[in-house]
Parts: C-alpha cells; structure tokens; sequence
C-alpha cells in the first residue's frame, strides 16, 4: 500500500502535504481502501475556519459514511470540487487528484512521518 514519505499523517487517517503557509490535505490510501467506492464527498467552504479535530466534512461509500476531521487549524482556501464531482477520484488516486482541501495554516499540530503512519496500518 502507498505511503509517501514526502506527506504528513494522522491517526485518523489523513495526509497533509505542506508547501510554505497552505498544506493540501486528503484521505489516505489506506482509508479511501476501506472504505470502498466512494460515492459521496461533503468538503468545507471556502474561507471556512478550522480547528485541529474538529469535524469538517464527510466521504460517503457504498459501504459506509467516514467523517473528515480538521488535521491543521486555518482558513480553506480552496476546496477540491472536482472531487465532488466526481468521488471516485479519491479511490483511484488519493495523493494526486483526489485531494480534498487546501488550507492556508494558522497551526500545524504534531503529525506523523511516514513510518509512524506505516507502524499504526500495520505495514
């Protein structure tokens, strides 16, 4: 299973790519596998502040409904429509193309590299 080096996680099973203040943030690889075909994506708005924990939006499947949770604090600046459109973007390439936000950071709390994220799947 892909777990880029270059990417920050969280337990639950987000990535976070930092470039200077705004991080691009999805789900991983691993989630997007559990959960299945992803049918449904619920992101925040644009200029919508976040919270470190806090729910921000949902990933719908054909098996079940996983909540996003905020993995930085700060503003969405940009929302990842096309993954809206088209869900299934998640499942094929959750790195590139099925990213979810961007975030203009305010805080960046304590994330783990990828060898902490490979440790918690197991891998």
């Amino acid at each position: 299973m892909s777990v880029p080096s270059d990417l920050q996680y969280t337990a639950e099973h987000e990535w976070v790519r930092v470039e200077g203040d705004v991080v691009t943030v999805g789900i991983t690889q691993y989630a997007a596998d559990a959960l299945g075909d992803v049918v449904y994506v619920d992101l925040p708005a644009v200029g919508a502040a976040l919270t470190p924990g806090a729910v921000v939006g949902e990933v719908e499947s054909t098996k079940s409904v996983g909540e996003l949770f905020a993995p930085v604090s700060g503003e969405v600046v940009e929302a990842n429509q096309a993954v809206v459109d088209a869900p299934e973007t998640i499942n094929a390439d959750p790195y590139g193309d099925g990213w979810l936000v961007k975030v203009r950071v305010a805080e960046t709390p304590a994330l783990m590299t990828a060898d902490e994220y490979r440790a918690l799947i197991g891998e």
